[in-house]
């Protein structure tokens, strides 16, 4: 399948295809020895939006699903995360205020105190920068366990029905659940440096907090149980320079083996995102009870190798494998596919290809037309 009319037709194939069907027949091992290829290109999209920016021809204004098949490969649609509507205690009020042209203020009053937080915006990107965190103190943090135990979940079959109008046959329907523990703290809270205080000033704070919020998870597990998405991530952008080894065996181990347990008794696919340095903690990945690990992004970005990757992963399922900065001009056609086939030649058919972590906005679009000829010509061959 080296000739033009060759990849012609593996393009027409893969374009034709029943992408949700493929997405869960490889995610429950039911795909004959096939891969899929999703890569996720939203950053490269909305950034482009964001600076209003027009897509190069021939995609000059198409929408990202339009995009998704223009380019005949598949999308993770955790656009289904819309389907899932957690909902406050109702004597919790939201309030904004401007404070500037490019700050504002959010507060959220509850009968224990409040909690406030100051951001950001830019120019140059669509990145909210917490000035002021949400939670800056112990009291802060109370407030946020007193939200989150009383935070509840509900099914919006209207909104899934609205996702799967623009989705439906680019991938099986997924979501993200809510950071773990210190992940939460780290990413959405309080960022690294003043969590890393928090723990050591006021660990039993913290825990009722990772409580509160294991609880509201719960919670929400059972929602999704009871769903038709079957594709379950957590959303946790694990990082083993600032989670250690020693926090992740206290404050995440425990979180992920009880969630899979739940999950998997509803026979969900279930994976977790681990984008940082993963090297110090791919020890525990069989473990956890995940199915699979989503973006680990091998070297020269990340800190492990794609050898090291499969070592540590053993059967599990690997979702992504290709450094993001492959489809930028920085590196050759030929190393992007070169790691390609490498993904495949390592993990298939426990493959879920995509770049680890998005294409960035400075990548070549036609770059992921390549990879999935690659795919293509690797799914022609299994099974005859």
């Amino acid at each position: 399948m080296d000739t033009t009319a060759g990849r012609g037709q593996l393009r027409r194939f893969a374009q034709e295809r029943d992408w949700d069907q493929l997405n869960l027949d490889v995610a429950f091992d039911q795909a004959g020895g096939k891969v899929i290829w999703q890569p996720r290109i939203l950053a490269w999209y909305s950034d482009k939006q964001f600076a209003g920016e027009a897509l190069p021809a021939p995609y000059a204004g198409m929408t990202l699903a339009q995009l998704y098949r223009a380019l005949g490969c598949s999308n993770r649609v955790y656009e289904y995360n819309a389907c899932f509507k957690g909902t406050e205690d109702p004597r919790v009020t939201l309030s904004r205020r401007e404070l500037s042209a490019t700050e504002y203020e959010l507060c959220w009053t509850t009968p224990v105190g409040r909690q406030r937080a100051v951001y950001r915006m830019f120019k140059e990107s669509p990145w909210h920068e917490p000035v002021k965190w949400p939670i800056a103190d112990e009291q802060e943090m109370k407030v946020a366990a007193w939200r989150a135990e009383r935070t509840t979940w509900a099914w919006d079959q209207a909104a899934f029905d609205r996702v799967a109008a623009e989705w439906r046959g680019l991938g099986a329907p997924a979501m993200f659940i809510c950071r773990t523990t210190i992940q939460q703290l780290y990413v959405s809270d309080m960022g690294v440096e003043a969590a890393i205080y928090a723990l050591m000033d006021y660990p039993a704070t913290c825990e009722r907090y990772f409580e509160a919020l294991n609880q509201s998870q719960e919670r929400l597990i059972h929602v999704i149980n009871a769903s038709p998405v079957r594709l379950i991530n957590f959303g946790d952008n694990l990082h083993g320079s600032t989670t250690t080894p020693a926090l992740f065996e206290k404050y995440i181990l425990p979180v992920y083996q009880r969630r899979c347990e739940l999950l998997h008794a509803a026979g969900k696919f279930v994976t977790s995102h681990w984008d940082g340095n993963c090297k110090p903690l791919l020890p525990y990945a069989r473990d956890t009870g995940l199915d699979g690990i989503e973006a680990i992004t091998p070297q020269p970005q990340g800190d492990v190798t794609l050898e090291e990757t499969k070592a540590a992963l053993g059967d599990m399922w690997l979702l992504d494998g290709i450094p993001a900065v492959f489809f930028d001009h920085t590196y050759s056609e030929q190393t992007l596919l070169d790691c390609a086939r490498k993904c495949i030649d390592l993990f298939a058919p426990h493959l879920i290809l995509g770049a680890s972590d998005e294409v960035s906005s400075h990548g070549d679009i036609e770059r992921v037309r390549l990879v999935g000829e690659v795919v293509d010509a690797y799914n022609a061959t299994v099974n005859g």
